[in-house]
């Protein structure tokens, strides 16, 4: 199908569609509020950690990961983790960065509750804090790439209330001539289906290239 006259703006229907949504999902969420939010998905949270729970017992720690590479132009790496390190205190900037998103806050302790999907599960996690401890584990990690080439490196557990860990994220990011590159790899349980990491990989192209996006548009 193709639009032949009416809007006088910019844009396909796709991006019409796109506007509309996030529109009307965010107005759900600021009625609903975060509590509104985990009393109305509690079910879900219910059975989707206890999906992640089953598969860290049943793979025994072991993970498989999967990597979404981003290419940027007009903002650097560094500009970029800058923002983003200032970002995870606005919560409604982690929000809407993806719409399955449903409470991204910071803790005390320095670790972020995400209430958000994985694969079709909707579940309730931490991600830890970036600490250098966080990040022992990604010594040894197959995705790791150069600090020449790639020098700001974040890295992290992603862990159950009990404490169960779940997965993992190791994100690095590279200046190119024209601006930068992501390196996104997320790590779940060797039991889950390939099709949920497959999803989350795609979780990421969306949430990254918005907070790209937001990075940029701050800087003008």
């Amino acid at each position: 199908m193709t639009l032949v006259s009416g809007p006088t703006g910019a844009g396909s229907i796709d991006d019409f569609e796109l506007f509309y949504a996030r529109r009307a999902l965010g107005r759900f969420r600021a009625r609903l509020g975060r509590q509104g939010l985990l009393d109305l998905l509690a079910a879900d949270i219910d059975e989707g950690n206890a999906f992640l729970r089953e598969s860290a017992q049943v793979s025994g720690g072991s993970f498989s990961g999967g990597t979404t590479v981003l290419s940027t132009k007009g903002l650097g790496a560094g500009e970029f983790v800058a923002w983003m390190d200032k970002a995870f205190a606005d919560e409604e900037v982690l929000l809407s960065a993806q719409p399955e998103h449903y409470v991204m806050v910071g803790q005390a302790n320095g670790s972020v509750h995400v209430v958000e999907n994985v694969g079709p599960h909707i579940c309730s996690f931490y991600l830890g804090d970036w600490t250098a401890e966080a990040m022992s584990w990604a010594d040894d990690a197959d995705e790791l790439l150069p600090k020449a080439d790639f020098p700001y490196k974040k890295a992290t557990n992603l862990f159950l209330s009990d404490g169960t860990v779940v997965g993992r994220v190791l994100i690095q990011f590279g200046e190119t001539d024209e601006g930068f590159t992501s390196s996104l790899t997320v790590y779940l349980p060797t039991s889950c289906p390939r099709e949920v990491l497959e999803h989350h990989l795609r979780h990421f192209a969306v949430e990254f290239r918005n907070w790209i996006v937001a990075a940029a548009a701050a800087r003008s």
